[in-house]
């Protein structure tokens, strides 16, 4: 009676084709690993446990997910093999359960076709597709369309080269056979590695019933062991996300030149220019458009906002109706209200703009609040570090403040005060005033400069 679902990743690569020193399931793709994906989908299972073979780079890839608790991390010393990393899982399988096994390089396995190989109920199951070139994977070898073996390519002869139908590394079976069968492996082959492809033939051997499920679409099931994979998989998946929103209704200038490293939720009539990357949680509202070569992080933008040409948002919410650049950099912490413009080479960070209040022009607002209509000046900043801690400034509603203005925090300047060009303002300025802080001028008739020297 089987009433437990497992699930056993075998991730224990270091990729050296990659020539990193980054473990190989750390790489990343879309912004996350590829062991993320992996877990992020076999969670949905809501499996009893998930055992992850990891091999030397084990302290690095238990780092990244410190927080999981339902992970058993399985140490492989000594790689020797797909059939010795699953050897390695044997003895922490639960009794009557049944067991899938994932690979931890071929990250894009969806849920659907996890949840169709595990309601086959033959005794193994194991997952293929069907390729044009199957140079480099094992393939399936049947006789009278039932599976008799898996050759591995280095193992197979002329004629078993030329079939098309390949193992993906994906199967499933029960865990009482999982154990009596991992025992029985060798590794009598010409890599000297035992090999969990070797179970069809020791399962045949019992007379266990093998069956497959054939996934259509390749690119759930690509491996990644070079960097040009990896490069692969990603304008794959890309694509993928790129088309689903373009048939939820978002217009994408050109899809092969977007990427969404997150999550990207957005509304109707949005339009998305060229090379526009979304990473982390991103929502755009209804009439939204993004101009090109945008970086957007963890951001919110509302309903009928322009984000203009090559702008950085990160952390930033930005209201209805507002325009962003081009060259302008929203950081963490910038809050901006309906109808604000923020323009070119305009830096904020942790700071709000009240509705419809507007920095156009080479600005930085660090650590202000800013209240309704305001109007700040080209070349204004807000001095906000004193070389030890950071203090805040307040500008009021209908502020106005003038050009190359320096506001020394902490300073407040009060509801339609304004503020004369080239001031330093070190001092708070009540509301309705005006405030100027500038040196006399002198000027000096008939000036000749000095001669150049030869």
């Amino acid at each position: 009676m089987i009433y437990s679902l497992e699930v056993a990743i075998l991730a224990a690569g270091s990729g050296s084709r990659m020539r990193s020193k980054k473990p190989k399931v750390l790489q990343t793709l879309a912004g996350q690993p590829l062991l993320w994906h992996l877990l992020q989908t076999v969670d949905q299972l809501d499996p009893e446990m998930i055992h992850v073979v990891v091999g030397e780079h084990e302290t690095e890839i238990r780092n990244h997910f410190e927080g999981r608790t339902n992970v058993n991390w399985i140490r492989q010393k000594n790689p020797m093999g797909t059939g010795d990393a699953m050897q390695k899982v044997v003895p922490h399988l639960l009794t009557n359960s049944r067991v899938i096994v994932l690979l931890g390089d071929a990250p894009l396995v969806r849920k659907e076709t996890m949840a169709a190989l595990l309601a086959h109920k033959g005794d193994l199951v194991i997952l293929t597709t069907i390729v044009s070139d199957p140079t480099g994977y094992g393939r399936i070898v049947r006789k009278a369309g039932e599976i008799s073996e898996i050759v591995e390519e280095k193992d197979a002869s002329a004629s078993q080269r030329g079939i098309k139908e390949i193992n993906t590394g994906v199967m499933a079976a029960d865990s009482e056979r999982l154990k009596e069968w991992i025992k029985r492996l060798d590794n009598n082959n010409v890599q000297r590695e035992y090999l969990l492809t070797d179970l069809v033939k020791i399962a045949k051997e019992d007379g266990a019933n093998i069956s497959s499920n054939e996934v259509s679409n390749q690119f759930e099931v690509k491996g990644v062991n070079t960097f040009s994979q990896l490069a692969k998989l990603e304008r794959a998946l890309q694509k993928n996300k790129a088309e689903l929103l373009m048939e939820a209704g978002v217009q994408i200038m050109d899809p092969s030149r977007l990427d969404v490293r997150g999550n990207l939720q957005a509304g109707k009539n949005v339009f998305l220019d060229i090379n526009v990357v979304f990473e982390g949680e991103v929502s755009l509202g209804n009439n939204v458009v993004i101009g090109p070569n945008c970086i957007i992080s963890d951001s919110q933008i509302g309903d009928g906002s322009f984000i203009k040409a090559n702008s950085v948002l990160e952390g930033a919410i930005v209201g209805e109706d507002c325009s962003v650049g081009p060259f302008a950099r929203l950081r963490p912490g910038a809050v901006l209200g309906d109808q604000c413009s923020v323009g070119n080479f305009v830096e904020v960070k942790k700071s709000e703009l009240g509705k419809g209040s507007k920095a156009n022009h080479l600005a930085y607002l660090g650590d202000s609040s800013v209240g309704e209509g305001a109007n700040i000046g080209a070349g204004t900043i807000t001095c906000n570090y004193d070389g030890s801690s950071k203090s805040r400034t307040e500008i009021g509603s209908n502020a106005f403040i003038g050009s190359n203005t320096s506001l020394v925090a902490p300073v407040s300047v009060g509801d339609g005060a304004t503020v004369g060009a080239g001031s330093t303002i070190t001092k708070d300025v009540k509301p309705g005033d005006l405030a100027i802080e500038r040196s006399t001028q002198k000027t000096i008739s008939n000036w000749k400069r000095p001669p150049k020297k030869d």
